[in-house]
């Protein structure tokens, strides 16, 4: 039987409840987010979801992000089994 980590979403509050973001998790681990682009708060799902989420800061998703990295779990800094690698953010770097 083979593990498989699986990335899943959530819209969370984020800086001092002022933003939404969109965080990205391996297992339940936030790794990464994304901005939403601008009128995200008139979508009243969006804000809902964020309400019954948990809050960020950045020193939150540099803990989690530290020990993915730590672990060798990124999934976006080393090649980790996924079960739907589609659902990885877009991710551009340039050098």
């Amino acid at each position: 039987m083979s593990f498989s980590n699986k990335i899943t979403t959530r819209y969370c509050w984020y800086n001092n409840s002022t933003t939404i973001i969109k965080v990205f998790f391996i297992n339940g681990f936030p790794f990464t987010f994304d901005d939403l682009p601008d009128g995200y708060l008139y979508d009243l799902d969006i804000v809902k979801e964020a309400n019954d989420n948990q809050n960020y800061e950045l020193e939150d998703m540099y803990r989690y992000s530290s020990y993915l990295i730590e672990e060798e779990a990124h999934p976006m800094l080393f090649p980790v089994e996924l079960e739907n690698p589609q659902d990885l953010p877009d991710f551009e770097h340039e050098l």
